[in-house]
């Protein structure tokens, strides 16, 4: 019997990637939380050297398996804790799986929390640059892309005041200004899109739809099912870490909602 040469293996376990931007494979996440509640650092540093700190884990994803071709607009629904945005952390790479691999084709432009890489302290002109920097463009490129940003941001005189300043709304506005001003090759969405005014939810959902044309690929994260079912190509649908289901959108919201 003849065995396979170290080739042999690689070419039969080296996925076909032609048609996906976005491939995981077995991929789990597990974490470690102690089991009591500790009030401080301190607290925790003293029950750990005395190895009375017990752990509990858990799987905030289980062998999760997920292909994304290019220019879909891909959303995921669940419930509060089901793994979400911990997809979209692994997607990203702020997270290494505990097991399993992740595959990404293209730059990934991250947009996971409010007011995720901004400081408090600076002005949104100054997060701007912040921001700007923390995806990877120079200080000039930024420049050249500043009237674009705050028009889109319309947050007029605020952009000279500090971001500890700003709504809920004002940040996810400048965040999601900041993330799209360059033409994403993956964009990855949690949430943005359920805060704001309506007018902002409208002009973001344009620029998706821009970018879609563009055969950019968007992940999204939101708990409003009407926008699942207006923009998303396909949905899945993830509980205590597992997918339920992948499919169309209005398939897997009327199954999600039953469920």
């Amino acid at each position: 019997m003849n065995l396979p040469t170290a080739l042999d293996t690689a070419l039969m376990t080296e996925p076909d990637h032609t048609d996906r931007v976005i491939l995981l494979e077995n991929v789990s996440v597990r974490y470690r939380s102690p089991e009591e509640r500790i009030r401080s650092f301190k607290e925790f540093a003293i029950r750990f050297i005395q190895r009375r700190v017990r752990f509990k884990e858990f799987l905030a994803l289980d062998d999760i398996n997920l292909e994304i071709q290019p220019g879909e607009i891909f959303g995921i629904v669940g419930r509060n804790g089901a793994g979400k945005s911990t997809i979209l952390k692994v997607i990203s790479r702020v997270l290494v799986p505990t097991h399993g691999r992740v595959w990404i084709k293209g730059r990934v432009s991250p947009l996971l929390e409010l007011g995720a890489g901004f400081h408090p302290e600076l002005t949104g002109r100054e997060n701007i640059f912040l921001n700007g920097a923390l995806l990877g463009h120079s200080r000039q490129d930024i420049q050249e892309r500043m009237d674009d940003i705050l028009e889109f941001a319309e947050l007029g005189a605020f952009i000279e005041a500090p971001i500890r300043s700003y709504s809920s709304g004002m940040t996810a506005r400048l965040g999601f200004a900041v993330a799209s001003a360059w033409e994403p090759e993956i964009l990855l969405v949690d949430e943005i899109l359920s805060v704001g005014d309506e007018a902002f939810r409208i002009k973001s959902r344009k620029r998706m739809e821009y970018f879609r044309s563009l055969n950019a690929t968007t992940v999204l994260v939101t708990h409003q099912m009407k926008i699942v079912e207006e923009l998303c190509n396909r949905v899945a649908w993830i509980e205590r870490g597992k997918i339920r289901m992948i499919g169309e959108p209005k398939e897997v919201v009327r199954a999600y909602l039953k469920g």
